[in-house]
């Protein structure tokens, strides 16, 4: 961990990543020069450019909400369950049927969700800003994978047992309310002359209606990604039950690494802001995924105050999509993925100027445009206790 004072002077940035490039810095910066941050900046070991703030940021504000601080996938996540299935004795066969079967049965990819509209009692309360196109897509999206870098995994563990992962979020209803309410802070900000380091820090005030309603939109977002991920999860064990025989599932852990919650740090109630970085509290179970077919870690948190009791929420990205689209070629990627089972590359479907059917290397997650997941995890060492590392088996992406 190094303390990095802004150039303003005024609130220090703490890192835990060992090279943080000069954009995810320079956004760092800009926060330390923010009206409405307090204390500091802390920045995970598995930083990199977002929206206004760099994935893998955390910061506290106590009267104001920012946002694209929480970013445009609200409540994105991972959920994990240890199953009662012997590591040595899953097969080739096993997981090439868990995958097949995922890939068949539980929709994946942007533009693919549910044929019919799905059931859930909180889609009451669905805000009322929302068109008719969004109602659909929340509708029939809950339950569903969606694209980019979320996946559903077969793991083994370092504990002898096979464990179920899925990365997921709330689909195009969490982007929607992102956008919609960062639109009204922009308002917000230029009608009432706040002077911003950069537009999309744009934040609403906490104690004002537009700041009551975004927190309200951003908590029926989280609710909506919670239950997301538990109905893929059923979904999952339901197919992973089907191949191995009397499969019996274990407590699973469910949590966020895009959002803003009230808490208690240094005496003082604020608003934490975790984008790409989830609550590591002391004896808090948590996951982190490595990139797709690395490692990933069941951790325990240590509840260390600097990070505003967090940690990195996976490996992070060394190369923006752009330049690994250009960097990355088809046979390093397939010789990082190994001997893992997994659904292949998505194929692009021909807007732009690459190649209709050309594998998508960038969105897909490949292992050599992210970090070390080793590396991440020594930075983080005083942030977290690994509990169990798993190794990929089985891939489906999204």
């Amino acid at each position: 961990m190094e303390w990095t004072d802004s150039d303003s002077g005024r609130i220090p940035i703490l890192s835990w990543c060992n090279n943080v490039e000069k954009t995810a810095m320079d956004q760092a910066v800009n926060l330390s020069r923010h009206s409405q941050v307090w204390s500091h900046v802390a920045i995970m070991a598995d930083c990199h450019p977002g929206y206004g703030m760099p994935i893998g940021g955390v910061i506290a504000c106590v009267n104001a909400v920012i946002p694209y601080a929480v970013g445009v996938d609200i409540g994105c996540g991972i959920v994990a369950v240890r199953t009662d299935t012997s590591a040595a004795s899953i097969t080739k066969a096993d997981l090439r049927g868990i995958v097949d079967e995922a890939g068949r049965f539980i929709p994946t990819g942007e533009g693919h969700s549910h044929r019919s509209p799905q059931k859930w009692e909180q889609f009451n309360r669905l805000p009322g800003w929302i068109d008719k196109r969004g109602r659909e897509l929340a509708v029939r999206s809950l339950g569903t994978l969606g694209g980019g870098n979320h996946f559903l995994e077969v793991q083994e563990g370092d504990d002898g047992y096979i464990w179920l992962m899925i990365h997921s979020g709330s689909r195009n209803i969490g982007y929607r309310i992102a956008n919609h309410h960062h639109s009204i802070a922009l308002k917000h900000c230029r009608n009432h002359g706040e002077v911003l380091p950069a537009k999309d820090l744009s934040f609403l005030p906490v104690e004002s209606n537009d700041g009551r309603d975004y927190i309200k939109d951003m908590e029926f977002a989280l609710e909506y990604a919670m239950e997301n991920r538990k109905r893929l999860m059923e979904s999952f064990k339901e197919i992973y039950a089907g191949i191995i025989n009397d499969a019996r599932f274990c407590d699973q852990v469910n949590i966020h690494h895009n959002y803003a919650a009230l808490e208690n740090h240094f005496g003082r109630d604020v608003w934490v802001h975790r984008k790409g970085a989830t609550s590591a509290r002391k004896g808090q179970e948590g996951i982190i995924p490595g990139s797709m077919g690395t490692h990933s870690y069941i951790v325990q948190g240590l509840g260390n105050p600097d990070s505003f009791c967090s940690c990195s929420h996976g490996a992070g990205r060394v190369m923006g999509r752009r330049e690994a689209s250009r960097k990355l070629t088809l046979g390093n990627c397939n010789a990082s993925m190994k001997d893992v089972v997994w659904s292949g590359w998505k194929k692009y479907s021909g807007f732009g100027k690459r190649k209709k059917g050309a594998p998508l290397l960038d969105l897909s997650e490949a292992p050599d445009a992210y970090k070390s997941i080793e590396e991440v995890m020594e930075a983080q060492k005083d942030l977290v206790k690994p509990l169990v590392r798993l190794n990929p088996l089985g891939v489906v992406k999204g």
